[in-house]
């Protein structure tokens, strides 16, 4: 029961958010989830490595996603400000400086030998959270991106809906039963399939749907889907293919983060989420999905902004 409550509180909290939340909200909420995340990464993580630079990742992650937020904005009498920023916390945070930096802190613990798994661990929690998301929070600010994100969760959605009535229903043969005993062939099938076919239809009707929408005001013509312009559907070729590849890196996400758990010896990533355990493990899918979203992107929304 807390498992559906707490569903039918968030679903509704997280799509006005993707549809009705300028880019600079859209880009710190997702900010937030990604700091939080990392908090719960770094609690799996301390079973196997005790020196963790916790604060110093998760304040990275914050400076990272503040450049999105702060993306086209001018500030203090400087036109761009914003993307100078921006510029200026990816390469402190990204490949060039953190890991660095990570590697230098590591010189004060009394055990040099924890330095580099340290500094390897912590930065992990960059890699796998905070670019992941950030291809999320960057493809929001595309015209109509935030239609490509929509059918993108409801993609990853709905194979994890399929995966378990499935394989609750007619599940014998296990797919995973090291990492997760619970996952059998039968579902992970049906996600499959199910994600494909849901992503063929939705691209098909993204058209009528964003009409729709409009027609609601859930998206209103000035809003920042851009929903004043004409939305074009796409092939239903590359829709498939969209739909198999968000499932497979989903589905391969959701064994990642249970591999982390259970070889610490962890149950749930956090308790934030009653019925759901944390943050971590409700976008633990979406995870190792996001790199095919920013992938598609150009190829998917110059379909859905130009006609054919």
């Amino acid at each position: 029961m807390k498992r559906v409550l707490t569903a039918v509180v968030l679903i509704p909290i997280v799509l006005l958010l993707l549809f009705k939340a300028p880019d600079w909200l859209f880009s710190s909420f997702i900010g937030l989830i990604a700091v939080l995340a990392a908090h719960e990464y770094f609690g799996i993580a301390i079973k196997n490595q005790k020196y963790l630079h916790v604060y110093a990742i998760e304040v990275a992650l914050g400076l990272y996603f503040l450049g999105h937020a702060l993306h086209g904005m001018s500030a203090f009498g400087i036109h761009g400000f914003g993307d100078s920023f921006e510029g200026w916390t990816v390469s402190l945070t990204g490949y060039r400086v953190l890991p660095l930096m990570l590697l230098a802190a590591g010189l004060a613990f009394q055990e040099l030998r924890e330095a580099l798994p340290a500094a390897a661990i912590s930065y992990f929690a960059f890699l796998y959270i905070g670019y992941t998301l950030g291809e999320v929070s960057l493809t929001g600010h595309f015209r109509n991106g935030r239609l490509l994100i929509f059918i993108f969760l409801v993609t990853v959605w709905s194979g994890d809906i399929f995966a378990y009535y499935v394989g609750k229903s007619i599940g014998r043969h296990k797919f995973a039963p090291v990492v997760s005993p619970k996952k059998t062939w039968e579902g992970t099938i049906a996600s499959t399939v199910g994600a494909v076919l849901v992503s063929i239809v939705l691209f098909h009707y993204l058209p009528q749907i964003s009409k729709a929408l409009v027609h609601l005001d859930a998206i209103p013509s000035s809003s920042v889907l851009y929903a004043g312009a004409p939305v074009y559907g796409t092939s239903w070729l590359l829709a498939a293919f969209f739909g198999v590849c968000v499932n497979i890196t989903a589905q391969l996400g959701d064994l990642v983060e249970s591999a982390l758990k259970r070889g610490a010896g962890v149950k749930d990533s956090g308790t934030l989420l009653p019925g759901h355990g944390g943050i971590l493990d409700r976008i633990d899918a979406m995870l190792l999905a996001c790199p095919v979203l920013w992938f598609f992107s150009t190829s998917i929304l110059n379909a859905l902004n130009h006609q054919p």
